[in-house]
């Protein structure tokens, strides 16, 4: 995309965007950066630099949410821009022509030479040296403890991943009885089962949820891409990029760990998985992973879960209702997607998810 055509563009709808000045304190920029999904820093004049170093400062402290260079800005300092976090720019009128030809549609940019800003390395390798300490200390701890672990080590930066499919449950009243507070993210893509909709609503009142939060896929972009809603038929990843993986990667924003209900015995991938996963962006909390499928259900049972209403009709696992059919066999996650080879949507593919995360950033 070149800045031209991203200057006739609207702002994301969903994100709280907060405007400071290049000559703002450090400690200005911290409290105004707390609290915003997305971050306009104003350059005076493009002869100040302090705009770079608050940047490159508010990355450096962990500020994951989207930042916007705007003011007197020239095509000149992309490289700069680039390398001290900015995703977008926003030039004065004045100075907007100037950038017609210039391309800026990656967040977090490397430097020229295709490598990564040493202040993103050095965050990426402390919260990798952090991911292996945790799993040391909590990697034969039960699904309970990892919980608390998590929530304690990603405190205010963490959230819950939940289908409200057919094992959500024993996730959602475990993090209920640990952290209600917590955040707990629900991927709407609006192909479920009604079932799993109602499911969802018990589940909600009888936890007492009080944070669930609601990602749904962009309008215009389904508009687009599946006018005709068989999407899923013509290419089932593309459908669960548009209903999942994007959704996803923009309700991340703001979140250093994500809680995960993934299991070594659902196969594939997830064989290998430790309590603690770091991607390469975020942390992924597996609380449990090790547990067995005798394990899990008599952890299931001992908390008094209501179960989902497909199981009994032979649904061990739960999607979207295009793609899900009932299993024939005993493998836990047999019945999704149907007649094809696929075993994830993607939103556990760090580079999928990566992907999707630059392709969803709006440059205005």
């Amino acid at each position: 995309m070149t800045i031209n055509a991203a200057l006739r563009r609207e702002p994301a709808a969903h994100a709280a965007r907060t405007e400071i000045a290049a000559a703002a304190p450090p400690s200005e920029a911290l409290r105004s950066a707390a609290g915003a999904q997305a971050l306009d820093i104003r350059f005076a004049s493009f002869k100040d630099g302090r705009g770079f170093s608050l940047a490159a400062m508010l990355r450096e402290r962990g500020y994951t949410g989207e930042l916007r260079a705007v003011g007197d800005i020239l095509p000149d300092q992309l490289d700069m821009l680039q390398r001290s976090g900015f995703d977008a720019v926003l030039p004065d009128a004045g100075r907007s022509a100037r950038w017609t030809r210039t391309g800026f549609s990656r967040a977090y940019q490397p430097d020229a030479a295709g490598g990564v800003p040493a202040y993103r390395a050095r965050a990426l390798a402390a919260r990798r040296a952090r991911v292996d300490a945790l799993n040391q200390r909590w990697r034969d701890a039960s699904p309970r403890e990892i919980i608390a672990a998590a929530v304690e080590a990603f405190d205010g930066r963490i959230a819950m991943l939940s289908s409200f499919g057919t094992e959500a449950a024993a996730g959602l009243a475990l993090l209920a009885q640990t952290s209600p507070d917590t955040p707990v993210l629900f991927l709407d893509t609006k192909r479920h089962f009604a079932q799993t909709l109602s499911y969802r609503d018990r589940l909600v009142e009888t936890l007492g949820l009080t944070r669930v939060i609601t990602l749904e896929p962009d309008r215009e972009e389904e508009a687009r891409l599946d006018a005709d809603g068989r999407l899923h038929a013509r290419d089932g990843q593309a459908c669960c990029d548009l209903r999942k993986v994007k959704p996803l990667a923009r309700g991340l924003a703001g979140y250093d760990a994500v809680i995960t209900g993934r299991k070594r015995y659902h196969g594939g991938e997830r064989e290998r998985l430790d309590p603690f996963e770091f991607d390469g962006e975020r942390v992924k909390v597996n609380p449990f992973a090790g547990l067995t499928p005798k394990a899990f259900a008599e952890l299931f049972r001992g908390l008094g879960l209501p179960p989902h209403p497909l199981v009994e009709q032979g649904y061990p696992s739960v999607g979207c209702w295009p793609c899900t059919v009932p299993a024939q066999g005993e493998a836990t996650r047999e019945g999704r997607w149907a007649d094809s080879e696929r075993t994830e949507c993607g939103i556990f593919d760090p580079a999928r998810t990566e992907r999707a995360r630059r392709a969803s950033i709006r440059l205005i």
